[in-house]
């Protein structure tokens, strides 16, 4: 379940991506904002292919968080391709994980901590979250365009569903 939650939001994240009418105003860094929605956006992605597809699926995949943090003007394109390659993380691994697998302490440390893993898949997808309302607050201080990006639909719930109309 947890795996549709991390997918919705990454949908969401290009969904912002994608709303920028200049891609090079997805690198601005006005005053005060300690990141760009580029900046974000690596950093979202290799954290999820690292903590996901690297350590618990096996991938191979080598995280520099330090160039997540560094980079600056990559194309859109690329950004692109860096969250489908975290959203292919998501796909190829977690749907495997038992839910004992879920009670069970998370691969590595987590900042000298020992923690569940599905409290730490919890942990993943309020930083997505998180970071992913950043983005959105970016995205609409740069452009000037305070429209949404229909982020976050109830509707996608994997328990939503039609309501029925009470009898007359």
């Amino acid at each position: 379940m947890i795996g549709h939650f991390l997918r919705r939001e990454l949908r969401s994240l290009r969904l912002e991506l994608e709303a920028y009418p200049d891609e090079r105003l997805i690198w601005a860094l006005p005053p005060g904002l300690p990141n760009s929605a580029g900046t974000l956006t690596l950093h979202l992605a290799g954290n999820l292919r690292h903590y996901v597809g690297a350590v618990l699926g096996g991938s191979g995949y080598v995280r520099n968080r330090e160039e997540e943090f560094s980079a600056r003007d990559l194309p859109l394109a690329l950004l692109l391709e860096s969250i489908s390659e975290a959203d292919a993380a998501i796909q190829s691994t977690l749907p495997s994980l038992s839910h004992a697998q879920l009670s069970q302490p998370y691969p590595e440390p987590i900042r000298e901590r020992s923690l569940d893993t599905g409290d730490f898949l919890i942990q993943l997808a309020v930083h997505l979250a998180y970071h992913l309302g950043q983005v959105s607050y970016h995205r609409r201080l740069v452009t000037g365009d305070a429209q949404g990006v229909g982020a976050l639909s109830p509707a996608e719930l994997l328990t939503a569903r039609p309501t029925l109309e009470p009898s007359e």
